[in-house]
């Protein structure tokens, strides 16, 4: 049998329940993994409030990215040995001991990785990959505002940023300004207690940024538009600010109605010579070689030592509640983890 965690019903971090199935078999091209750690992301969070559009209904096992151990192949396997410690990126499914991934979606791990940092890597590390390099076209000597700059994605741009040789302001919580400044972050805005806005302006000597990468939504859009130097693009890739309340639909009509939705249009956007672009990383599955090519670039600058995966903390399974709880309040500084122990568990109830 194996362990997994269930969102039973839409709700609060409660929800989430650890249960027993039957352990699953590789079919022909698949993988067996034995989970050593397994990624949480908020789009898992939106997904158990109700509100992400693409997660399966409750009940049901969310979860994007994993790392662990080859134990079994499918007819057809040529690429992958058992014992190899390997990454994979799930949609959904992935709160789990084990798991059966497609060859196309596992990626073997580099020596001296291990697999905490390698579950680390996949979807905020790909993520940030299209948002800096495939879509944001950063360039060496301009300058990006980073978002929930201490969150997994947000890290992971710093350094994609760092690579092509681009400046970062970092928007982060005054408490995690001094662990950014480590990164390498010397510019940081804490949008809290400062006006965004006057703050970057001040920062780039009245220029603003070429590109901002913005997870909140709603007004906060409105915010980065406004931050754009000319050519500048903005990149979204969340609607955070539909999770910030309690419930379900007001918190998501409350953050559509800050949306400068007008300033959107293309005539707009041409007249302001901006650009405005979006990222969902679970509608890209079907380009697998897209993906694969860019998840090369990020292992092989992990090797040269160009990138270096932050784990926050690891909850084990029977505390996942506590681990998205943790991510809600903002408390971490990079990656949260889950992580496999011997709990013991009712039956799943399907």
């Amino acid at each position: 049998m194996m362990r997994q965690i269930w969102i039973e019903r839409h709700g609060p971090p409660e929800v989430l329940a650890l249960r027993e199935a039957a352990m699953p078999t590789p079919r022909a091209g698949e993988v067996l993994i034995q989970v050593a750690a397994a990624g949480v992301n908020f789009a898992d969070i939106m997904a158990r409030r109700g509100v992400y559009p693409d997660a399966p209904r409750p009940p049901c096992v969310v979860g994007y990215e994993v790392a662990g151990e080859v134990i079994a192949l499918g007819e057809g396997v040529a690429e992958f040995a058992v014992g190899q410690s390997v990454a994979a990126l799930t949609r959904f499914g992935g709160y789990s001991t084990h798991v059966t991934v497609p060859q196309v979606q596992v990626f073997q791990l580099p020596a001296g990785l291990d697999p905490a940092h390698g579950a680390a890597l996949p979807l905020t590390y790909l993520t940030a990959y299209q948002l800096v390099v495939a879509m944001g076209r950063l360039g060496k000597g301009e300058t990006v505002l980073i978002h929930s700059a201490g969150g997994g994605v947000g890290l992971s741009a710093i350094e994609l940023a760092h690579i092509v040789g681009a400046e970062v302001i970092g928007v982060a919580s005054r408490a995690k300004h001094d662990f950014l400044r480590s990164r390498g972050v010397t510019r940081l805005v804490d949008a809290r207690s400062e006006d965004l806005v006057t703050r970057v302006k001040a920062l780039t000597d009245g220029r603003g940024v070429d590109l901002a990468l913005d997870p909140i939504g709603g007004r906060s859009w409105r915010q980065s538009v406004d931050c754009l130097a000319p050519l500048g693009r903005l990149g979204a890739f969340g609607f955070a600010a539909a999770a910030d309340r309690p419930g379900r639909w007001l918190p998501m009509l409350r953050a559509a109605a800050g949306v400068p939705w007008l300033r959107f249009t293309p005539l707009a956007l041409m007249n302001a010579n901006h650009g405005v672009f979006g990222v969902n990383l679970g509608h890209l599955w079907g380009e697998t070689a897209m993906l694969r090519r860019w998840l090369l670039d990020i292992l092989r600058w992990q090797s040269e030592g160009k990138i270096n995966p932050v784990v926050d903390r690891s909850f084990p399974f029977a505390e996942a509640a506590a681990a998205h709880a943790h991510i809600e309040a903002r408390r971490n500084v990079g990656k949260v983890l889950l992580v496999p122990r011997a709990d013991s568990c009712p039956p799943a109830a399907r």
